[in-house]
């Protein structure tokens, strides 16, 4: 199934410029697959210096994730659930520009683990077939909403 930019901006907090996804062209269950392709942009809202640099590519996988969440959600029949990308780790960068992609950059994410509140996402950005960068992400579900205090950290009084 593919969705347009116009879903996705609908669906996600990104939107305008800073939506940096432009086709959902599959998912299931526990994967997903989109395409970027603006990153040649010079107007792109991540450039900085004249350059897209290839950690920029850490975004276009969070948007990706925030999609599969998105659409997780609605095949559920719930509402999406707001999400903070609270660490990325194992990443391998093998180009060191976005902006020299060919083509279309695809984003191709796959959620490895989670539970209620956290999932765990293995990703991976390509262009023309070669491999830009690869790593796994942390989720954080329902960051923004306030939760019990497990510990007072607080100075004793």
């Amino acid at each position: 199934m593919r969705l347009n930019r116009a879903w996705i901006e609908s669906h996600i907090p990104h939107s305008g410029r800073m939506c940096l996804l432009d086709d959902v062209l599959e998912w299931e269950n526990d994967r997903i697959r989109c395409a970027s392709g603006g990153q040649r942009a010079a107007d792109h809202p991540l450039r900085a210096h004249g350059r897209l640099g290839i950690a920029c590519g850490i975004e276009i996988a969070a948007q990706t994730m925030a999609v599969h969440g998105a659409l997780s959600a609605a095949d559920a029949g719930s509402r999406p659930r707001a999400g903070l990308l609270a660490g990325v780790r194992s990443v391998r960068m093998y180009a060191a520009r976005l902006d020299d992609a060919p083509a279309d950059v695809i984003c191709r994410a796959t959620r490895l683990a989670g539970d209620a509140g956290t999932a765990l996402y293995e990703f991976e950005l390509s262009s023309a077939g070669s491999t830009l960068m690869r790593g796994r992400a942390t989720v954080v579900l329902d960051a923004a909403e306030p939760r019990a205090r497990l510990i007072d950290m607080s100075p004793p009084r």
